[in-house]
């Protein structure tokens, strides 16, 4: 692992923190780095879309508060994309073509994200999408880079909890059409590896409000296992209420406070493979927990973590091209190593992110609350 992990953030944190006691800044300069955001702030897919927000705008009040980038001010322009493809190819167009930002970061959904690209692949600008790669058409996408594993790594992550510690070996899924159709997908290629048969599947809208007739006809199936993945508390809500008894294994997409408050009495007794546990962060997330708690009163996640270093990565890649660099400059310097809050990434990696299931920690929430469980993976 990198021993120089957290240096660049802990620089800046403690840059902002001196600025914030008073101690003199040295103040940006020259005409602003202007970066996009296009995000889903509205629609299903707001309950990631306002965190990431949240981690951008904290980001982006620490680069400026330590002298901004390149020795410029760093603007961000937001856009909600209403968590609607079509919608994000407007705002994206308008951000591109309007306003010249000199990168994007967003979407926050698989279908916005790919559906974005079209408009910034042609034109070599940089994309730092909070999703993980998705249709084969991303992999010739060469200034695309991920912050979220690929579906494929969560899949993994899925079954290795399932498997190692539940010791299940007949599962079942409850998904929803956008996100976790696309890892429902990878579970199907890579659960044989595991010993596994994925014993009955049942599929909700994004936006569905009642899904209790899926989760009947998976009880019937009678699995060891029950992976729900989605973006809404719905499917945890009716999961319980048809007492479907086996444990339940979750994603990252549902993982938020926003997501677990609305499962009221359910939220108990689900495990999450994830990064951020701020409840008992690893010792390189301690700063940006605290800076975040600073911030909003209140505690980040895996997509606050993920906006806070979408920023920060894109700040790295101007630092090291230069403040007037073109786009395949700025893709170049954005590829390769870098050490985040979520993760240890490699954006050069086939998967636009380079992590490993090892980066993994699994949660499971106790009556609403989220304590980080003894289950590892090792050295993957």
């Amino acid at each position: 692992m990198n021993t120089n992990y957290p240096r660049t953030r802990r620089a800046l944190l403690a840059a902002a923190l001196l600025g914030a006691a008073g101690t003199a800044m040295a103040q940006p300069a020259g005409e602003p780095i202007t970066i996009g955001a296009l995000l889903s702030t509205t629609g299903p897919l707001a309950t990631v879309g306002i965190p990431e927000r949240d981690g951008i705008l904290l980001a982006q009040k620490l680069v400026n508060q330590r002298g901004g980038v390149a020795g410029r001010r760093l603007d961000i322009v937001m856009e909600d994309d209403a968590s609607s493809p079509d919608v994000a190819v407007q705002k994206a167009n308008a951000l591109v073509h309007g306003r010249k930002v000199r990168a994007l970061l967003g979407a926050s959904g698989i279908g916005n994200t790919v559906a974005v690209g079209a408009i910034t692949a042609p034109l070599k600008l940089p994309q730092v999408a909070f999703t993980g790669i998705g249709p084969a058409v991303e992999k010739d996408r060469t200034c695309l880079m991920h912050l979220l594993p690929s579906q494929e790594l969560n899949a993994r992550a899925l079954l290795e909890y399932a498997t190692g510690s539940a010791k299940a070996r007949r599962v079942a899924m409850l998904h929803d059409s956008g996100y976790g159709q696309v890892v429902f997908n990878a579970l199907k290629a890579v659960a044989p590896q595991y010993g596994v048969e994925i014993v009955g599947s049942e599929k909700f809208d994004i936006g569905a409000t009642d899904v209790t007739t899926q989760a009947a006809k998976l009880r019937s199936q009678n699995p060891q296992a029950v992976f729900v993945v989605g973006v809404t508390p719905v499917p945890f809500r009716n999961v319980k209420q048809v007492k479907l008894g086996a444990p339940i294994i979750s994603a990252l997409g549902s993982s938020s406070y926003d997501v677990v408050r609305g499962m009221g009495d359910a939220a108990d007794d689900i495990v999450f493979p994830e990064f951020v546990i701020a409840e008992d962060p690893l010792p390189h997330q301690k700063e940006f927990v605290e800076a975040f708690r600073k911030e909003y009163g209140r505690l980040p996640k895996n997509y606050e973590a993920a906006g806070f270093d979408g920023v920060m990565a894109l700040a790295r890649a101007f630092e090291k091209a230069g403040a007037t660099a073109g786009n395949e400059a700025v893709c170049s310097a954005l590829r390769g190593p870098f050490s985040g809050v979520f993760g240890q990434y490699d954006f050069g990696a086939p998967d636009m992110t380079g992590l490993k299931l090892a980066s993994y920690s699994y949660s499971r929430l106790d009556k609403g609350q989220f304590t980080r469980a003894a289950f590892k993976v090792e050295g993957r």
